[in-house]
């Protein structure tokens, strides 16, 4: 099908005309081995001789950056507008509060474009950056946990997204604690999540942080065109930690689902008809009562979500537990379960952990082998192919906590695994022939995190989807009333010359 810019004109679209992935980033981290982390480029195509092997590395000038999540210098549904092209990432190092751009002209060999020191963002009074999204304006937009000096404070900060000039804060209405966002200009929205402050999780997971209210429960909404802290909601101690938030695709949809990560429980969030919004539990993953770990009780830790770019499918990961769950959510309200696939984690047979009492399973789940390759972490990571059928996972959640929970994985390198989707009636399957080993790399073992789809032949990545992780589509080319003012103050066009469903002009259909 052919575009005038990066992008498709609709979810569905990407679903059904994007090619097959062939290549995937994954930034490998390495703190506190006195070596720098490093940007890995993948060969994912099984028709080619280097399937399954790391084609390019692109070495990081510093230690200890920490990279944790990706984005990109320009939205992913840049349809109609021939000027946009998707040709920076964007690589937040949430350990040393640099921000790295790269150049991916060359999808196989990416190189250094600019660097954002810490002192960019912390003279602006933030740290620890996290989420990358691209404006409508020309602008990118990164979320922030931290102060200048690393105490907790959610915010937002702004650059140009062909310079990288810094274009000041998004808000000056900021949270107690910061992480992911989404946002939906359709229906003047933006809500971020909490993690927790980053004195805290940066030194892994402590009990005691969590009963000085050292970690995040809130959901917080801000009016998209005013910028303005609008609504915040409690989700209360079956909430802690919502990391990963995900509307519907549908850009209709006033909708969508935020995992919260410690005790594993997904929250629906909608919007009313008076115009706040609300969240209830729609799923709860139950703990287990155990012998030889850190509590008596294991809760999943559920740490990444995304979902199918046709909203039909809601995938998670229980980063303690072992398991990769797939939910049906044509029915938002009441998701059922689909399928689901242990690989490693912390309860298999023959390990420390002992179950005594699982309300789920009747034994605990077999220790899994790929290639002769134990599986010694659990999955964390999850990128889904365009057209849904294929499930990409990594293994390492955040150096500090991989230590603590998973410490072969640091010794002896993560892996990538690929899980084949039914797309039908539902079901995870592990594909054997399917393995990257990161504990064979040249310079020792790494810990791969976030997985990320080049833009090839104008396809939008997943994850965030990423695209399936991060991307909007305004429906029909139109745009919302509530929209209109922010534009006229970002754009040059006088507010009278917009009106409710008014068309876009060309150059302001592109957006995520």
């Amino acid at each position: 099908m052919a575009t005038k810019g990066p992008g498709y004109p609709s979810p569905l679209a990407a679903m059904r005309e994007g090619p097959r992935e062939k290549l995937v980033w994954l930034p490998c981290i390495r703190t506190n081995t006195g070596k720098p982390d490093y940007l890995a480029t993948v060969d994912v195509d099984p028709t080619s001789p280097d399937f399954c092997k790391v084609i390019h590395r692109l070495y990081l000038p510093y230690l200890d950056d920490e990279i944790h999540h990706t984005g990109w210098n320009t939205c992913s549904s840049c349809y109609d507008d021939p000027t946009r092209v998707r040709n920076r990432l964007v690589m937040p190092a949430l350990g040393s509060s640099r921000v790295y751009i790269i150049d991916i002209s060359e999808e196989r060999k990416p190189k250094m474009f600019k660097i954002l020191e810490p002192e960019v963002l912390k003279s602006r009074g933030v740290s620890h950056p996290h989420t990358t999204h691209c404006l409508p304006n020309g602008q990118v937009m990164i979320s922030t946990l931290g102060d200048a000096n690393g105490e907790g404070k959610g915010s937002f900060i702004t650059f140009d997204s062909f310079t990288f000039e810094h274009t000041g804060p998004w808000t000056n209405m900021d949270s107690k604690y910061g992480y992911d966002y989404w946002y939906q200009p359709t229906h003047d929205v933006l809500i971020s999540t909490e993690w927790g402050c980053p004195t805290a999780f940066g030194r892994g997971f402590v009990p005691e942080d969590l009963k000085a209210g050292k970690y995040g429960t809130h959901l917080n909404i801000y009016s998209w065109s005013q910028r303005r802290l609008m609504q915040q909601i409690d989700l209360g101690p079956e909430g802690v930690m919502p990391l990963e938030i995900r509307f519907l695709h549908d850009p209709n949809a006033k909708e969508g689902f935020v995992g919260c990560a410690l005790y594993a429980n997904v929250f629906r969030f909608y919007r009313k008809e008076d115009g706040s919004y609300a969240a209830h539990k729609v799923i709860s993953i139950p703990p287990k009562k155990v012998e030889g770990w850190s509590l008596p009780e294991m809760p999943g830790i559920m740490t990444d979500i995304l979902i199918s770019l046709d909203d039909r499918f809601l995938y998670f990961s229980n980063w303690a537990h072992g398991d990769i769950r797939q939910y049906d959510i044509t029915d938002p309200a009441n998701p059922k379960l689909a399928g689901q696939i242990f690989l490693g984690g912390s309860i298999v047979k023959g390990g420390p952990v002992k179950v005594i009492h699982d309300t789920e399973l009747d034994e605990q789940p077999d220790p899994v082998y790929i290639q002769g390759r134990h599986i010694k972490g659990s999955p964390q990571m999850l990128q889904l192919s365009l057209d849904g059928k294929r499930l990409y996972v990594t293994d390492s959640l955040f150096s500090p906590w991989d230590k603590q929970f998973y410490p072969e994985i640091v010794k002896k390198g993560s892996l990538m695994l690929q899980v084949d989707v039914d797309t039908e009636k539902g079901g995870l399957t592990l594909n054997t022939n399917f393995l990257v080993d990161f504990g064979k790399e040249p310079e020792g073992p790494a810990l791969a995190h976030e997985i990320r789809y080049p833009e090839s032949s104008q396809v939008d990545t997943l994850r965030n989807c990423t695209a399936l992780r991060s991307q909007s589509w305004i429906p029909n080319g139109r745009i919302s009333h509530h929209y209109h003012h922010h534009l006229s103050s970002l754009l040059p066009i006088t507010s009278s010359s917009l009106h409710r469903s008014t068309p876009f002009p060309s150059s302001l259909a592109c957006h995520y």
